[in-house]
């Protein structure tokens, strides 16, 4: 994934966006990009990837491209939803 693609579908927000929220605001703990537009706090797909976010940052890692496509990430949203894992509020983006 790039840093325009999204991580959040159910907030709609960009892994850009996530990446500028932890350089910029330092978070302490990884629960608090939380405050970067609601991402985490939907269905929960993408909580791994906002830790690994946060964790990469705090190695002092530069935090690039993900080897997954947005195809990829989304059908990994969707088995993540349809198992019952999670559940999207209004407005999130559907699944596919």
């Amino acid at each position: 994934m790039k840093l325009d693609d999204k991580v959040c579908y159910c907030f709609h927000v960009s892994k850009r966006k996530i990446v500028n929220y932890i350089r910029l605001y330092k978070p302490r703990r990884a629960s608090q990009i939380s405050e970067c537009g609601g991402a985490g706090t939907g269905c929960g797909w993408c909580i791994p990837y906002l830790k690994q976010y946060y964790e990469q940052f705090q190695r002092g890692e530069t935090i690039d491209e993900d080897e997954l496509t947005p195809e990829q990430y989304a059908a990994g949203r969707a088995d993540h939803i349809k198992s019952g894992h999670g559940k999207p509020p209004p407005g999130a983006t559907p699944i596919g």
